[in-house]
């Protein structure tokens, strides 16, 4: 049984719930340490992570939460700390990182914001090659332990956000027409990107994790990363560590029960 979850966001960035409100929620769920971690800050896009001045009274609240409900649950204080954000970690109990864009022509593009984003992106800066795309942000994921030096991977296949792993998903490239037409998954250049990734981040011995967030929130219906990536790091020793990435205290946890299973190894 998993007693713990260690990614969540709270108001502190975009979040919907106050740290005290997610304590109590992971409390009513039987947990037994939860991890708070809002997103780092990142200079050029404030829209979405803590903001500099509000750090010192994040850390504060939570080592405060940690003290009111020492004898119920263990309160951890960590941060998703983006590739790109140059805040300092050292104050944080762990760090997650994680990549949420791609640097192109002096641009940091978000992968998990919009299909039209990433397709406007393709159309600008990679002569419509939506493959070199994701290799650039497969290459930029295998350099995230060295750039964060994070206790966690967060959500390895991030860029696949948009379309749906499994029997529904698309088996040939193309870039017009539904969710699940914007790249194939199974194409050649896709995995061989991914898995020269993981062969690179194995090297850390760092857990990745399996991360339930997208489903809470209706974008899939398999966790990141994708089945036949989690068979392969396997393959090759790799750790897991579940986690919801819960925006609001109804997702806390979400999944773990059907999801344990792949962190177990069972």
């Amino acid at each position: 049984m998993i007693t713990k979850d260690l990614h969540m966001h709270t108001c502190y960035c975009d979040g919907a719930d106050a740290p005290e409100e997610m304590v109590r929620s992971a409390i009513e769920k039987g947990l037994h340490t939860v991890g708070i971690s809002s997103h780092s800050y990142t200079f050029f896009d404030e829209s979405y992570c803590m903001q500099k001045e509000e750090v010192p009274r994040y850390l504060a609240e939570c080592r405060y939460l940690r003290a009111k409900y020492y004898d119920r649950i263990h309160v951890l204080c960590g941060v998703e700390q983006d590739y790109y954000s140059d805040y300092p970690t050292d104050d944080f109990d762990y760090v997650i990182g994680s990549v949420h864009y791609v640097k192109v022509d002096d641009e940091y593009i978000p992968v998990d914001e919009s299909i039209e984003i990433l397709k406007s992106a393709v159309d600008q800066h990679f002569g419509g090659d939506i493959y070199a795309l994701c290799e650039l942000y497969f290459s930029t994921v295998a350099d995230v332990v060295n750039k964060t030096d994070c206790d966690i991977i967060g959500h390895f296949d991030l860029i696949s956000k948009f379309i749906e792993v499994g029997d529904d998903a698309c088996d040939v490239p193309c870039t017009g027409g539904s969710a699940n037409a914007l790249f194939d998954i199974y194409h050649p250049r896709y995995v061989a990107a991914w898995q020269k990734a993981v062969d690179r981040l194995l090297l850390h011995d760092v857990p990745f994790e399996i991360n339930t967030g997208a489903i809470s929130r209706g974008y899939r219906t398999q966790p990141y990363p994708a089945e036949e990536m989690i068979a392969y790091i396997k393959a090759r020793g790799g750790r897991f560590v579940l986690s919801s990435d819960a925006h609001s205290t109804d997702n806390i946890a979400y999944g773990f029960e059907e999801y344990e299973v792949l962190v177990n190894g069972e």
